[in-house]
């Protein structure tokens, strides 16, 4: 029995960090932002839908979508955000669902869903476990103005545009506490991946 793990934080909370450690016990990973990132390549559907509803002049000179254009007009108005999110993620779940019974069929212990808004987007079904990548939320703040060299105020509209991190820790079969090093969070992991008989 493969045992279905999402995986989710917030942003800046250090997900992908421990994203990577499932590497060490050899569980494989699909991650949504990966597949996100595919999916709206040129030539594929969504890519397609996307400039269609957008324009081309959310396009880079050589075709390719601009990132930072299309999350201006989606982070500060939630009908765009929603029009995208539309297109968008049905094509990544179709794709995750795919990958994630590949790994079933050959008999993987465990697989985890890398999922952003695993909440948010009521995705919760796809897994068997949730687990949260927690950090209080001034480290949060304070991470994503570094990361992304933003002011408060862009970071902060960021953050709200998600359910609150102590909410998600709440709703989750698990909470790794990330305000600590990485080796305290990856102790955490192999904890939890022990308690779920996995490892």
């Amino acid at each position: 029995m493969t045992v279905v793990i999402g995986l989710t934080g917030s942003i800046a909370t250090g997900k992908s960090t421990v994203s990577k450690m499932f590497a060490d016990f050899k569980i494989p990973v699909i991650d949504a932002d990966q597949l996100s990132r595919e999916v709206v390549k040129p030539g594929h559907s969504a890519y397609e839908k996307i400039v269609s509803t957008f324009g081309s002049g959310i396009l880079h000179e050589n075709g390719e979508l601009n990132r930072k254009k299309l999350g201006k007009i989606i982070f500060s108005d939630e009908e765009e955000r929603k029009k995208l999110n539309a297109i968008v993620h049905p094509e990544v779940r179709r794709e995750m669902v795919e990958r994630r019974d590949a790994f079933k069929e050959q008999g993987e212990r465990a697989v985890v869903l890398d999922i952003p808004l695993l909440f948010e987007s009521e995705l919760t079904g796809y897994a068997d476990k949730t687990l949260v990548v927690y950090v209080d939320e001034n480290v949060q703040l304070e991470r994503l103005m570094q990361r992304d060299q933003s002011s408060e105020e862009e970071a902060l509209e960021r953050i709200q545009s998600q359910i609150p991190i102590t909410k998600k820790a709440k709703m989750a079969d698990a909470v790794i506490d990330n305000n600590g090093s990485v080796e305290e969070s990856f102790h955490q992991l192999n904890d939890i991946l022990h308690k779920w008989n996995i490892v």
